[in-house]
């Protein structure tokens, strides 16, 4: 615990990883957790996310701010106030090619992969800014790295992993995920492959996913520290009660309800370029809920909702739709009478024509027709929307987060969550919405009622699943990390000495 008059902590950490989805969020949000336990004041930060999960939040001009999704929940892991200084360059992927940047929460532009050596100075003095202010603010900054810092091709205009660890002297731990196998060959070679002033940062190591008997894995950790001169912190076991407010779509999954013969059965549409898919995450929790994700017309037979999620791309989805047949199927469950729910870019697909007369997703004069469900039509604007809005639907007191460049123009049909709504067919460009308890019950039930099924509405909270998943993060890192020495590391630095490894030095 930070003591009364005693002098402030200063400290860092940088948490990388052997590879993308190594663990790095989940170790960062733990420790986040673990530190901020100890009374401190602790800030996440990752210097650029990749990923089309975003939140918004409110900095303290009052202006909204768009920021990764994952740093947003880390933030409440810290029990900090989220803000963009957390994040302060976000990569929203719009194609294979090129991603649209968010810049201290602001839209600012689109970058090439062509770039990604050369081309992102700036948005390397924007990022380090934004940590220099946290670490002036905050007692302990714990940063995420993104991929592997030993990106070597990209290494001369990194300001992520290493090029950020030098800007700041920040001790540096790799996560390594054991379930992959080969585990530490990618530690081993993560630190070698750097170059010698990189790898004097590189502190040790944390094993992730371990499955088995702990006393086996002894003597290649062992090993491991012999050969590199480093220690490992600890090793993590596979948990399946890790569930986390999603990064990115690299693994979606479905969540069955216990009793999948009574439970209601939501299909969610797995677009290609799905966004914010985070928002069926509060449907995942309810025990009667059976939520698949769905990319063929037979994956919705038999669903009582069909979901229409999230997408960076919306046109282009909507093409995809049609090229599965995907359309007629949703047309046809609508008609049946059962409840459709579609969220900003999946409500725009349900209205009558959707056009982006300035290319705002990289389609110039592209108009089309929707599926015709609602009555409205959308237009993509330039400017992007980020709100947090409140208000009442169904008789019950609902929040959300608009981000979102189309403009709705409605028809006649019911106002509804910023959207609109015909009998069985629901539009909302509210995400999040869902993860309002009341709301999200009545919504059930009214599609429970448009299946002819029964339903019992369940007393989960969503906000409190999230905080007891917060803190089993802070415990798994008390009970298998030495905690302890990691804040030890984190203000006193790298140890001085440590071994170089060929071919780095």
């Amino acid at each position: 615990m930070a003591q009364r008059g005693a002098p402030p902590v200063s400290g860092s950490l940088l948490v990388a990883g052997t590879t993308s989805d190594a663990g790095k969020s989940i170790v960062t949000t733990g420790l986040c957790r673990a530190f901020a336990r100890r009374g401190l004041k602790v800030a996440p930060y990752k210097a650029q996310n990749m990923s089309n999960n975003s939140m918004v939040c409110q900095g303290p001009d009052g202006i909204a701010a768009e920021i990764g999704r994952a740093q947003w929940i880390q933030a409440l892991a810290a029990r900090a106030t989220p803000e963009a200084a957390m994040n302060p360059v976000l990569l929203k992927p719009g194609g294979d090619r090129a991603s649209h940047v968010v810049v201290m929460g602001q839209p600012a532009g689109e970058i090439s992969s062509a770039e990604f050596i050369g081309g992102r100075t700036h948005l390397a003095s924007a990022a380090h800014a934004a940590y220099d202010d946290l670490a002036a603010r905050f007692e302990i900054v714990v940063s995420e790295g993104a991929g592997s810092p030993t990106e070597i091709n990209l290494r001369a205009g990194d300001y992520v992993n290493m090029g950020l660890a030098r800007h700041a002297d920040i001790p540096t731990i790799v996560v390594g995920d054991i379930d992959r196998g080969g585990v530490f060959a990618a530690m081993y070679g993560t630190v070698a492959l750097l170059e010698p002033a990189d790898q004097r940062l590189i502190a040790g190591f944390v094993v992730n996913k371990f499955r088995g008997d702990e006393s086996l894995l002894a003597p290649g950790l062992d090993r491991l520290a012999e050969l590199t001169g480093r220690r490992v912190f600890g090793v993590l076991p596979w948990s399946p009660d890790l569930w986390l407010d999603s990064e990115d779509a690299l693994d979606l999954q479905g969540r069955r309800s216990a009793d999948r013969e009574a439970g209601l059965r939501v299909a969610v549409v797995r677009l290609p370029r799905i966004s914010n898919f985070t928002d069926v995450d509060a449907l995942g929790l309810e025990p009667d809920v059976d939520v698949v994700f769905a990319s063929r017309p037979q994956d919705l037979d038999g669903a009582d909702v069909i979901v229409l999620p999230g997408t960076r791309a919306t046109i282009s989805d909507l093409a995809w739709l049609r090229s599965r047949g995907l359309d007629r199927a949703i047309v046809r469950h609508a008609g049946a009478g059962r409840a459709v729910l579609g969220i900003c870019g999946g409500f725009q697909m349900l209205g009558r024509t959707v056009s982006d007369p300035d290319g705002v997703e990289g389609s110039a004069d592209a108009s089309v027709d929707g599926l015709g469900l609602l009555d409205v039509t959308t237009s993509f604007a330039a400017d992007k929307v980020l709100r947090l809005p409140t208000g009442t639907a169904l008789g019950t007191e609902v929040s959300g987060y608009e981000i979102h460049h189309g403009r709705i123009t409605p028809g006649g049909d019911e106002s509804f969550l910023g959207g609109a709504r015909s009998t069985n067919v629901f539009g909302t460009m509210w995400h999040g919405s869902l993860e309002s308890d009341e709301f999200r019950r009545a919504l059930l039930g009214e599609a429970a009622s448009l299946a002819g099924r029964s339903y019992e509405p369940s007393d989960v909270s969503f906000a409190q699943r999230r905080e007891a998943r917060l803190d089993l993060l802070g415990d798994l890192m008390e009970r298998h990390l030495d905690v302890d020495a990691l804040l030890t590391l984190s203000t006193a630095g790298a140890p001085t000495g440590l071994t170089v490894l060929p071919p780095g030095a």
